[in-house]
């Protein structure tokens, strides 16, 4: 019989944490006790989790003493607090970028490589969300023959920018319906000096510019899709787009197979991938959408077709609610996976 857990949560009071949460009741995870943990801010609030009121502490190292799992939710404070953790005896599973490329953090995708997680040293790194969702899609292909290039445009929702991005989208169109006005304060993100309206907008930089002019989170997909895969030799150009839409990002990619793949074989490798929904009936107008996917589980897969003039080159249209499998749901896949092969 299997140990009850004691486990922790860093951010509780944050989107990914509420979903922490939602999911830990949605998927009846059974645990010794749970730790609600945050900033000094939010401290002292009170949460109920499976009718069980909790209160949130201010997270701090000693707060870990004892905890078996701690699901962080992301942010700067997992440099400081995560090694605090791992000294404590914990295992992390860190959804901030903090680990992500360290060559002695695994980085997981369950339904990918579930077999790097024995690797860890005390932290497992959640990649970052449009990674997720295209991953996802691709895994299946990748299956059917090697992928030697991918160019992928990302529709990402406001909620990836936290709940001040949503506040933002609906403060500015009440703003544009009412006639009154709204200075925007966060996108395309909260430390830069100009910020652009996104109600009835598209705002192409997420994250900052760097020195090759792609954005930290299109780098992001190009080093995080190479370690995931275990191949440094696919060519990926990406380009991250923030868009006005609450929740469940949506990504246009366009891939080139070492083998000649039929749209069938595609479709028939996605409808048998677990956590991947094939959404493709174009006779019916059916495909997949962020309003669909939000709050659901899978990622959906559709407008597959082949490239008009490249005999290996393929087309999809993939959408993912980025805050479930993009972030806490993949989280806790890996707690499950480490919790049912006695890893902990």
């Amino acid at each position: 019989m299997k140990k009850l857990l004691n486990i922790a949560i860093l951010g509780a009071t944050g989107a990914v944490g509420q979903e922490f949460i939602r999911l830990l009741e949605e998927r009846n995870i059974p645990f010794n006790s749970l730790l609600l943990l945050a900033s000094a801010k939010s401290a002292g609030k009170e949460i109920k989790v499976k009718g069980k009121p909790y209160v949130v502490e201010e997270a701090k190292p000693e707060s870990f003493e004892g905890i078996d799992i701690a699901l962080f939710a992301g942010g700067k404070i997992s440099e400081i607090l995560a090694p605090e953790a791992v000294k404590r005896g914990a295992v992390v599973i860190d959804n901030s970028s903090t680990f992500r490329m360290d060559p002695d953090v695994p980085l997981v995708i369950p339904e990918i490589n579930a077999a790097d997680i024995k690797k860890h040293k005390g932290i497992i790194a959640n990649p970052n969300c449009s990674t997720i969702i295209m991953l996802m899609a691709l895994k299946p292909i990748y299956d059917l023959s090697r992928i030697k290039r991918i160019v992928v445009s990302t529709y990402q929702a406001v909620s990836g920018a936290g709940k001040d991005g949503i506040d933002e989208l609906f403060g500015e169109a009440e703003a544009q319906i009412t006639g009154g006005k709204y200075v925007p304060q966060i996108l395309p993100s909260a430390g830069l000096p100009k910020h652009y309206q996104i109600a009835y907008n598209l705002i192409p930089q997420i994250d900052v510019f760097l020195e090759n002019d792609y954005t930290k989170e299109e780098m992001k997909m190009v080093h995080e899709t190479h370690k995931i895969f275990h191949d440094k030799e696919i060519e990926i150009t990406p380009t991250a787009v923030r868009v006005p839409v609450v929740r469940s990002h949506a990504e246009s990619i366009y891939l080139e197979t070492e083998e000649d793949l039929t749209k069938e074989a595609v479709q028939e490798a996605i409808k048998k991938f677990h956590g991947v929904e094939l959404v493709d009936d174009i006779h019916n107008q059916i495909y997949p959408m962020p309003l669909d996917t939000s709050d659901k589980t899978n990622v959906a897969v559709g407008r597959i077709r082949k490239d008009l003039y490249h005999k290996k080159g393929i087309n999809l249209w993939v959408c993912g609610d980025q805050i479930r499998k993009g972030a806490a749901l993949n989280a806790l896949q890996i707690a499950e996976y480490m919790i049912e092969h006695d890893m902990i």
